[in-house]
């Protein structure tokens, strides 16, 4: 059955004028074959009226990205492909990394850049992350720049601070252009895995300090465009409560979309 072309349609949010943006970031989980059978899953679960709401990432493991760009590619699914990380060198001696060209020659959209587990696990700084986003900009792909606390540094009182200085270090050098197009992903470390969200009121906060480092560099016109995801914890009982938000344009979701269904949930509710 052919769905209609105004089924289809990508529609922005009526009060903000951004387009939404939800991601599956199946982390190490996956291999090609079950990446398929979850993705065409996915595709049968969803209606044509969840495509108008919002854009779907889906951001597979790297031994998943080719056989996956070829079933979206060849079954003309709604999906948006995406990358969990890149390096920020083209090519080089960097056994066992991949490059922002070699994604983009994938047909990948969207890369994910500084997630907390990266920054924990394998050091990741500041400036590497700064690196990275102009590496995924110059291979004409957008990155989704997590940022976000640890546990200790909330009950310092140091949200607003390590935000400031983590979102000004990813974009101060980018220009306007570049820096409207971006997605930040604010994912309170504390949350990430264990089944804790933020409440929604510290979401929108949180998105609320990320949207003021681009107004404060680039004024309130490229602020307004910035899409601003929230992750950490996101089921299909909360996951309404934060697309409700002010400031909050999507999500960046980790073990909920592991399950095609659940996934589905999170994006219908």
């Amino acid at each position: 059955m052919v769905k209609e072309k105004h089924d289809m349609e990508l529609r922005p949010n009526p009060r903000t004028g951004r387009y939404r943006l939800i991601s599956a970031n199946w982390k190490m989980n996956f291999n090609h074959l079950e990446a398929i059978q979850a993705t065409q899953k996915l595709s049968f679960v969803l209606r044509p009226a969840d495509y108008s709401y919002t854009e779907i990432s889906i951001h597979p493991p790297f031994t998943d990205l080719r056989p996956l760009q070829l079933l979206i590619d060849s079954d003309r699914m709604r999906f948006s492909l995406g990358a969990q990380n890149c390096h920020f060198e083209p090519h080089g001696a960097f056994t066992g990394e991949v490059s922002a060209p070699m994604l983009s020659r994938l047909n990948v959209t969207y890369v994910i850049v500084g997630h907390s587990e990266r920054r924990q696990h394998f050091f990741e700084t500041d400036d590497i992350v700064r690196a990275k986003v102009e590496a995924v900009f110059h291979s004409q792909m957008t990155p989704i720049i997590c940022v976000g606390e640890t546990f200790d540094e909330r009950q310092r009182g140091e949200t607003e601070r390590i935000l400031q200085t983590q979102v000004d270090s990813a974009v101060s050098f980018l220009s306007p252009e570049l820096a409207e197009r971006c997605v930040v992903a604010y994912e309170p470390v504390w949350a990430i895995g264990r089944g804790a969200s933020a409440n929604p009121d510290d979401a929108q906060q949180g998105a609320a300090t990320v949207r003021s480092v681009f107004e404060s560099r680039w004024g309130k016109a490229v602020a307004s465009k910035v899409r601003i995801q929230y992750g950490g914890s996101v089921n299909p009982a909360n996951a309404a409560d934060f697309m409700q938000l002010d400031d909050v344009d999507g999500l960046l979701v980790g073990t909920a979309a592991l399950d095609p269904e659940s996934f589905a949930r999170i994006i219908q509710a």
